[in-house]
């Protein structure tokens, strides 16, 4: 796991070089089909994917997207009217069962279809209309890392090349450069996990784009480290959720320059008045230090691939979490790198 977080900015510029022109013909293909909605099909890490995807394409392309419930199709045997939509299908393997199910009846019934693998001669690959390829490599270990990231930056591509910005992969080339000054601060997660090492439960709080970073920090932490922790959005949490804190409960906060920045700097004076036992990640120093334990990120990243950056933190946090409870992250208890349900 830890040489392949490593591996992530390397993954991201041969991406960059390697899937611009397949995603320039996606994006033909789309706007040649009329596409007005998309619906994501994913499980696990590619679900979180699929959050980004989301996020990402209606707020700089306009097109409303959905998740779907693949048990409606494989299950339920629902018949879906879907002229006019795209509908993707994001697994690292391509061997989901549900996923490839669910888009050969999106197929059907008159979808455009869209496979996200690491593997180009996968199930899932094979029968999808259009297909991308993650380029990440062999992943060994079972929680996914570099494929996540890998993931993301292919749906940055796409969502740049439906607004004709030839410059893309030049800007994802830089976000893998930004990946790796991040990635300097391995050893100064490596000495604050060790507070955190009896730790049992936490949440993992963000909003906007940065949702997909809460909820894929907190399975990194369910897989590698057995803590059960819930994701929220810090407008949720701010609800019913808030309850939760008392004095040394512990948060996760990612807090990216953004849009989102201000409402998550307003969450971070309640969290801290509350007691909160904050882990922030963040750039700007004003959020920083209202944290018991300031992560500060070394460079300003556009909100836009910050999900791409943020991510590395969650799984660098989980590694040396999981290594100071003496726990093997690349071999979680019950798991298999491939998981097949329907």
């Amino acid at each position: 796991m830890h040489a392949e977080i490593h591996e992530q900015p390397e993954v991201l510029r041969r991406i960059a070089v390697s899937e611009w022109h397949a995603v320039q013909e996606v994006a033909r293909a789309v706007r040649q089909h009329g596409v007005r909605y998309v619906i994501l099909a994913a499980r696990g890490t590619s679900d979180h994917a699929a959050q980004y995807f989301k996020y990402l394409f209606e707020i700089e392309n306009g097109i409303p997207c959905g998740l779907a419930a693949p048990s409606v199709v494989t299950l339920y045997r629902a018949r879906l009217n879907l002229q006019g939509a795209l509908v993707v299908g994001i697994s690292q393997s391509g061997q989901a069962p549900d996923v490839i199910e669910y888009l050969n009846h999106a197929r059907a019934q008159g979808a455009l279809t869209l496979a996200i693998t690491n593997d180009p001669k996968s199930p899932l690959a094979q029968v999808a209309e259009l297909a991308l390829e993650l380029h990440a490599g062999e992943e060994r270990a079972v929680a996914a890392t570099k494929t996540y990231t890998a993931t993301l930056s292919v749906i940055y591509l796409l969502s740049e090349a439906l607004k004709d910005n030839a410059s893309a992969p030049e800007s994802l080339a830089t976000t893998a450069e930004q990946v790796q000054q991040t990635l300097v601060l391995d050893a100064t997660i490596e000495a604050v996990v060790d507070r955190y090492r009896y730790m049992r439960e936490c949440v993992a709080l963000a909003r906007g784009i940065n949702q997909c970073t809460a909820m894929e920090t907190a399975l990194k932490l369910i897989e590698t480290c057995y803590v059960l922790c819930k994701p929220y959005s810090v407008a949720d949490f701010m609800h019913g959720p808030f309850a939760l804190i008392e004095p040394g409960f512990p948060c996760l906060l990612f807090a990216p320059d953004g849009a989102t920045y201000p409402t998550v700097l307003e969450s971070a004076r309640k969290l801290r008045e509350g007691g909160a036992e904050t882990i922030t990640f963040a750039h700007q120093p004003e959020i920083l230090r209202l944290a018991r334990t300031p992560i500060e990120v070394p460079v300003a990243v556009p909100e836009t691939v910050s999900p791409i950056v943020y991510a590395v933190l969650g799984q660098l946090f989980a590694y040396h979490l999981a290594l100071a409870r003496d726990l093997n992250p690349d071999q979680p208890r019950g798991l298999q790198k491939v998981t097949r349900t329907l």
